[in-house]
């Protein structure tokens, strides 16, 4: 099961990394939902789109991966890396950042919930795109 899960956020990252909508919703089941701190709730067929629009360049490095049951039963994994997100004019907004996962039974993300501090990030995307982030 480990090392599945650890090729799923070895696509992941790659497929942010060169901003490849296909393969990165390939990982997801049809009803999931990315829970961002900047976009807010979102099918990943929406969410990649716009953080790929938002993007100049991503360079990331993977820390850990974590996998194991949260308390339903329901496969969980958690990676934390830092993305070095630049924005569309190449201003940086780097941040690190653990996304948690659930799984179904055939390993597809039920839903991903990106967690990380936007105290630096927020002003930098609303200035940068011009729009308020989405706050809960």
């Amino acid at each position: 099961m480990g090392e599945q899960l650890e090729t799923a956020v070895d696509t992941y990252l790659s497929a942010l990394r060169e901003a490849d909508v296909e393969r990165v919703l390939s990982l997801f089941a049809p009803d999931a939902v990315v829970h961002s701190p900047l976009y807010g709730p979102l099918p990943p067929s929406d969410f990649y789109p716009r953080l790929f629009a938002d993007t100049s360049a991503a360079n990331l490095e993977l820390r850990s991966v974590m996998h194991g049951r949260d308390t339903t039963g329901v496969r969980t994994m958690s990676f934390w890396f830092h993305f070095d997100w630049r924005l569309p004019s190449g201003a940086a907004a780097p941040f690190d950042v653990i996304d948690a996962v659930t799984l179904d039974d055939d390993g597809r993300f039920t839903s991903l919930h990106i967690l990380y501090d936007t105290v630096d990030v927020r002003p930098a995307f609303e200035a940068e795109t011009g729009r308020p982030s989405w706050r809960p």
